[in-house]
């Protein structure tokens, strides 16, 4: 294939570099606002899709975060493609603060009480909601008897209190990085397009002599 890595990645490599990408993150970001950048589209439909894919990555939606950005996008118009280079901002730097925000200010809307411990468990929790899921699905095919009390606690306890949680400060983070992907978008196509009338210009000047 032409695109085909020429060095094939093991597994812990791969899993290394997701945490900490080779070249550094700095080297990583500069690449995103590269390929934000050369996106051929408007700078507020690019805005639209990079807000969508910020936006639903402060949701509990793991797993689903690509797809639902891609939906959202698509509802406002927005660059899909923006949109899933947007859910990158919840990424193994940013999962745990953004996580712990969401499930604190959603109790807290709640009016309920946040236990103790709560939110540094929201790993395993999630671990063990996702192993439940997965059980009762095999249930199905097998003589497994489905057991929905775990994944019940879990959506009240920990799904809910982040969902609403993450809104605001989904709703917030998304109309901020709007306002900043326009401002690169439009500065880096004024130059662009600056650049190409430069160059014509110097085309069609007659030659000397």
């Amino acid at each position: 294939m032409v695109f085909r890595r020429r060095d094939r990645r093991s597994p812990w490599r791969a899993a290394a570099e997701s945490v900490y990408p080779r070249g550094g993150w700095m080297r990583a970001l500069n690449y995103i606002k590269h390929r934000l950048r050369r996106l051929p589209d408007s700078p507020e439909k690019i805005g639209r899709g990079m807000a969508a894919g910020v936006f639903i990555s402060f949701t509990p939606l793991y797993g689903l975060h690509f797809i639902g950005g891609l939906l959202i996008a698509k509802l406002i118009r927005g660059n899909l493609l923006a949109s899933m280079i947007g859910t990158f901002i919840n990424n193994f730097l940013t999962l745990v603060p953004i996580s712990a925000m969401a499930v604190g200010l959603g109790y807290w809307i709640l009016g309920r009480r946040l236990t103790k411990g709560m939110v540094e468990d929201l790993g395993r929790s999630f671990g063990e909601a996702g192993q439940d899921l997965w059980h009762n699905f095999w249930a199905i095919f097998t003589p497994e008897t489905m057991d929905w009390a775990g994944l019940r606690d879990f959506f009240h306890e920990v799904f809910i209190p982040y969902f609403v949680g993450g809104l605001i400060p989904g709703l917030v983070a998304a109309l901020a990085c709007y306002w900043l992907t326009v401002q690169l978008a439009r500065a880096y196509q004024a130059g662009r397009r600056k650049a190409l009338e430069e160059k014509l210009s110097q085309l069609r000047k007659p030659p000397r002599g």
